[in-house]
């Protein structure tokens, strides 16, 4: 069987370089993308802005703390979502096999490619130089046997940089990798590997499979499989988006009442994720996790599709309010975020009565 070809494509801080590419005073300075305001958070961050420790998701009134020169401007997704379209057009000259993630990245499979390139290496040369061409606009790539390997691939020489994995280069790639690079080893699971004594892929790769299920469940297999660089999941073009959504854990856990800063914030995060969707989402989900691990999750499916940051936001509280224990419980995190995604075009009131 012949080895595939993936690219994984990411657009470099691609709001704030809109930003930057359209209006030339922008250029050069820190710039964040992110509506002004105490319960606001940052969509994107220049390089410039990076350079201060500013990121996306970070809660803008910090951003303005970490870097007071930073320009802010707010959000525009009408055109963030049109770039991306021309984006799009430009990885359609290669290949019909395209993954979205966001507006700003994507996986291609480029096993064959429509333009006859010699290489996936080739390919995503190209692609970078005719977003640069065309859109005046950088992109990072990375090139690989798989979806897990291209992803940290397109990181690796950020920004405006390509990196190959070629399959030969596997294992040793991976070897000295923190456990922290692989997908889903969050916080958490990086600190029961390391309780483990597993800091690196390479010391994980050493373990068997079955103490690892034994210690993980059936995520035990996916980090047996990750470490040796096997990614069976293929490229799945125009896959629909189930839910979006954002959580927080806290650095102390913290009592009910004291959640709601945190849940605007969360809400604000999963409303801008929700606005790169073509289709709408109608129910809205709180999830919240007590001090002792427990989970709790409230949902709501109005009568209309939440149609406004605000509103989503009114109804994740309203959530909050019907969740009914000990007023002195404690959580650990919080969560909002919105499924059951329908196109625009169904008939919702006929739905709503079948």
């Amino acid at each position: 069987m012949s080895v595939r070809k993936i690219v994984h494509v990411d657009m470099d801080a691609f709001y704030a370089s809109v930003e930057q590419r359209d209006n030339p005073e922008l250029r050069g300075k820190p710039l964040v993308v992110a509506w002004r305001g105490k319960r606001s958070v940052v969509c994107a961050a220049s390089y410039e802005a990076r350079r201060f420790g500013v990121r996306s998701a970070m809660a803008a009134k910090y951003a303005e703390h970490l870097c007071p020169q930073a320009v802010f401007v707010p959000p525009d997704f009408t055109r963030y979502r049109a770039v991306s379209r021309a984006t799009r057009e430009i990885f359609l000259r290669h290949t019909d096999l395209i993954e979205p993630l966001s507006l700003d990245e994507a996986y291609l499979y480029v096993t064959e490619n429509k333009t006859g390139l010699a290489s996936a290496t080739k390919v995503a040369s190209t692609i970078r130089h005719q977003i640069r061409e065309e859109l005046n606009l950088t992109a990072s790539a990375g090139v690989a046997p798989n979806k897990f390997l291209a992803k940290i691939a397109s990181d690796w020489r950020k920004p405006n940089g390509l990196f190959v994995i070629q399959p030969a280069e596997v294992e040793e790639f991976l070897t000295p990798l923190p456990v922290g690079r692989i997908p889903g080893v969050g916080k958490v699971t990086e600190e029961k590997l390391a309780a483990l004594g597993l800091r690196s892929v390479g010391e994980l790769r050493a373990r068997s499979l079955e103490e690892l299920e034994k210690r993980f469940g059936r995520y035990g297999q996916r980090l047996y499989e990750l470490a040796r660089g096997i990614d069976e999941n293929p490229v799945v073009p125009n896959r629909p988006t189930q839910s979006v959504s954002a959580e927080d854990t806290f650095e102390q856990d913290v009592l009910l009442a004291e959640t709601e800063p945190m849940i605007r914030r969360l809400a604000e995060k999963t409303w801008e994720a929700s606005r790169k969707e073509s289709r709408i989402a109608r129910t809205v989900v709180l999830k919240l996790k007590t001090a002792e691990f427990q989970v709790l999750t409230r949902s709501q499916t109005p009568l209309s599709p939440p149609a406004s940051c605000e509103e989503l936001t009114r109804i994740a509280l309203s959530l909050r309010d019907n969740v009914n224990l000990d007023s002195r419980q404690r959580f650990r995190l919080v969560g909002v975020g919105l499924n059951n995604f329908r196109d625009p075009r169904e008939n919702t009131e006929a739905s709503l009565f079948e």
